[in-house]
């Protein structure tokens, strides 16, 4: 075996070393750090994904924000009660279950952890999603609308209330142009056929825009 592929496996042994002495440090400070930094990185992970996923629609994000949203839970459940149980187990449990369990903890743990995450990204049930109809650069300007939509079983219609400022709407699916709207109230009907469809539903988005084609703001609907 050459030296470098000898001084690669040293330094990959002893960082995983160091990783398990961090993983299994079991006092109450290091529980609550251990735990308090894995829900920061979850609400980070499961925020940047659906920003990015609410904008750009690609399906590999919804897998970024289940383990963000998982790990939110995941990671305090880890170091406050797995973590301490094997510990204990370790050093009192006497039952060939308890070792068992005690020696391949860690394996089953992120066995279970990234079975939920596949079995949450392929589900995706409504409580992960989260919406983000950010303002736009170019929306400087004093402008006013909501978007108000109706449902129905052929597809939906919708219009722009209290507008102000606004000087046409444009409606997408995907990458298509739907309408262009240049009178208020900006009333549209779009037939289900003409949505965008995703694995979370059908979907379109509504741009406001200025006279000078500015984009005040772009929501992003789903029905």
């Amino acid at each position: 075996m050459s030296p470098i592929v000898k001084t690669v496996r040293g330094y990959a042994r002893r960082g995983w070393r160091d990783l398990l002495s961090v993983y299994y440090a079991n006092t109450p400070i290091w529980r609550w750090l251990k735990s308090g930094a894995l829900v920061f990185l979850g609400f980070g992970l499961w925020a940047a994904g659906a920003v990015v996923h609410s904008v750009t629609g690609w399906q590999p994000l919804l897998y970024v924000m289940a383990y963000g949203f998982l790990l939110v839970f995941w990671g305090p459940l880890t170091h406050m009660v797995v973590v301490p149980l094997t510990i204990r187990l370790r050093r009192t449990g006497k039952g060939r279950l308890a070792r068992l369990f005690s020696r391949n903890s860690g394996k089953i743990n992120l066995t279970i952890f990234f079975a939920c995450v596949i079995a949450l990204a392929t589900l995706f049930p409504g409580v992960m999603l989260l919406e983000f109809s950010p303002t736009l650069p170019g929306g400087g300007a004093d402008w006013s609308g909501d978007l108000v939509c109706e449902e129905s079983d052929d597809g939906v219609a919708c219009e722009v209330v209290d507008v102000g400022g606004i000087d046409h709407v444009v409606v997408t699916a995907g990458d298509e142009t739907r309408r262009t709207l240049e009178e208020e109230p900006f009333a549209f009907e779009l037939e289900r056929g003409e949505l965008y469809e995703t694995r979370t539903g059908l979907r379109f988005e509504v741009e406001f825009r200025d006279s000078d084609g500015n984009t005040l703001r772009r929501l992003v609907e789903r029905i």
